[in-house]
């Protein structure tokens, strides 16, 4: 029979190879056997994993590692019938997801005119380019700074979007007058390196990759700058809210067109790179306008039933 290192080391080769990178994981299911070992346990317990699980700090921590265990243990249940899957309910929290600020089209005007006005901003129009490829795409910031140059399809007005939060790659297609924007920086980005060459789509000034902190913080300037966040620690709007943004609006414009809204909702997930509908379905209970539109459709529809 195989031991449970062996069993963990074939449980992370198993889901890394279905495309999970589980780094977390390695460590901390390690850690586990080695407490089981410990205490000589043999096989994995509801009791020894919820004790092994409550050693961790923080609200999540003790949750999200029984839910490692949960897992961990349901692979192993098919090998060894003493093995207990801990309940999914051990460990309730009210996840308290932060509502996401949602800019007006006159915000977004101010702060890439902002942008486009930073000071030090080589090559020219690097934050204006990046925080507009953001609101117009929903892409996810660390999924812009990785680019590259072979990802960027300026003819086609196509972006390959790879090893993203969930390890899965797709196709971002591009408005022309995005695109066009794109070729003035890539233009601007080609003069500073010269000679020299980068894989990144995203530079410094120096021709580095572009990474998250200077992003940060320049978007955080910006922000004071334009009236939206006045410094206090916490708090403020997120460059992560553009891609809540570009979620809600689209959702919106569907509605006001007429369009049905639930048949599509899967494109906009593909195209978001959520890994389930679910995730989109978040945003038609959470916000007020889209609530109101997804109301004042069933309406219609009853009225419609009514008269038939």
């Amino acid at each position: 029979m195989r031991t449970l290192r062996q069993a963990v080391d074939d449980y992370l080769t198993l889901r890394r190879g279905l495309g999970f990178k589980l780094q977390a994981e390695g460590v901390r299911l390690l850690d586990f056997v080695s407490f089981l070992k410990k205490k000589k346990v043999t096989h994995i317990t509801t009791r020894v994993a919820l004790e092994w699980a409550q050693q961790a700090g923080g609200r999540q921590g003790p949750r999200i590692r029984l839910r490692m265990v949960r897992i961990f243990a349901k692979y192993l249940a098919a090998f060894d019938v003493r093995t207990e899957v801990p309940p999914e309910n051990l460990l309730p929290v009210k996840r308290m997801r932060r509502r996401p600020y949602i800019y007006s089209d006159k915000e977004v005007r101010r702060l890439l005119e902002a942008a486009w006005s930073c000071e030090n901003d080589r090559p020219r129009g690097t934050y204006y380019c990046l925080f507009g490829l953001l609101i117009v795409s929903g892409m996810r910031i660390g999924e812009a700074l990785r680019l590259q140059v072979k990802d960027v399809d300026l003819q086609n007005g196509i972006l390959t979007v790879r090893d993203t939060k969930f390890s899965q790659s797709r196709l971002v297609p591009l408005h022309s007058s995005t695109v066009d924007e794109l070729k003035k920086y890539k233009k601007q980005r080609d003069k500073l390196l010269g000679e020299q060459s980068s894989p990144h789509f995203f530079i410094t000034p120096t021709g580095t990759p572009l990474y998250h902190q200077r992003v940060y913080c320049a978007f955080r300037l910006l922000l004071v700058q334009v009236g939206l966040w006045h410094g206090t620690a916490g708090g403020g709007p997120r460059l992560h809210d553009f891609r809540h943004r570009f979620a809600v609006r689209t959702l919106i414009d569907w509605y006001r067109s007429g369009g049905n809204v639930e048949c599509r909702l899967p494109s906009l997930s593909t195209y978001l790179g959520h890994v389930s509908v679910d995730s989109t379905y978040w945003y038609l209970t959470e916000y007020p306008e889209l609530m109101r539109l997804a109301v004042k459709r069933l309406e219609v529809r009853w009225e419609k039933a009514d008269e038939n």
